[in-house]
């Protein structure tokens, strides 16, 4: 390659097949990983929306049953809040159909129901995490990988000059540190994009986990006062 024509295009060109796929690669993942960072952006965006919406219902003073009713209702389309409420009360009113009195064996019933949903919710809530995480940590070495390749061939094509300049050397040393630069590219973001939604995720556990312990000291105070049936205002 003509060492006045060193533009990134023409240095991916006359890279080494190893480097090219290497870089191929890289550019793969780091499409990836900016859709990934999308769709978990707008995820937890609805998720934050959906709960606070919930939040508010269930402090407006309706009753839980009008609650029960409506997220039986909005199932596919509620947030982990109203999911998990729900899981607890459907656990609470199966073990009442059962003529189980006993306010400490309903309770552990309906938080374990909860504790399950809650698994289940966060599960959900932190996916891709482990994929941009991977990113960041491996796309730096992989391309490493490929800029150590591309100067062991580059070398081994001085092998036969009898004179080495800066000239000859420049191209071939280029072409290899774009696979570095490549794999900075994809690291980047995604180590700031998993650092971002790992906060976010832990601050959605801590919400639903506060929501977990609140609702079951209603369900207490129900329990040692009137029949969860016509409660209100909790």
């Amino acid at each position: 390659m003509n060492s006045q024509d060193m533009s990134i295009l023409n240095l991916v060109l006359h890279a080494s097949w190893v480097v090219q796929l290497v870089m191929l690669l890289l550019l793969t993942v780091s499409v990836a990983s900016w859709a990934a960072i999308f769709r978990k952006l707008f995820a937890l965006k609805r998720v934050k929306t959906l709960n606070e919406d919930f939040e508010r219902d269930f402090w407006s003073g309706t009753s839980l049953n009008d609650l029960y009713a409506s997220a039986a209702q909005n199932a596919k389309n509620g947030g982990p809040m109203e999911r998990i409420f729900a899981s607890g009360m459907r656990e609470f009113q199966k073990l009442r159909e059962r003529r189980i009195t006993d306010p400490g064996v309903l309770l552990d019933g309906a938080r374990r129901a909860m504790r399950a949903s809650f698994q289940r919710e966060m599960d959900v809530v932190e996916s891709s995490l482990s994929f941009l995480g991977s990113v960041a940590s491996v796309s730096p070495y992989v391309g490493l990988f490929g800029t150590v390749w591309g100067i062991m061939h580059a070398f081994t094509g001085f092998a036969g000059m009898e004179q080495v300049t800066l000239a000859t050397v420049a191209p071939g040393i280029a072409e290899a540190l774009v696979a570095t630069a490549l794999g900075l590219f994809a690291a980047i973001p995604a180590v700031v994009a998993y650092n971002r939604f790992a906060h976010n995720c832990d601050r959605v556990g801590n919400q639903l986990e506060t929501f977990i312990e609140e609702f079951s000291n209603i369900l207490q105070r129900n329990l040692g006062a009137q029949p969860v049936s016509s409660a209100s205002g909790h």
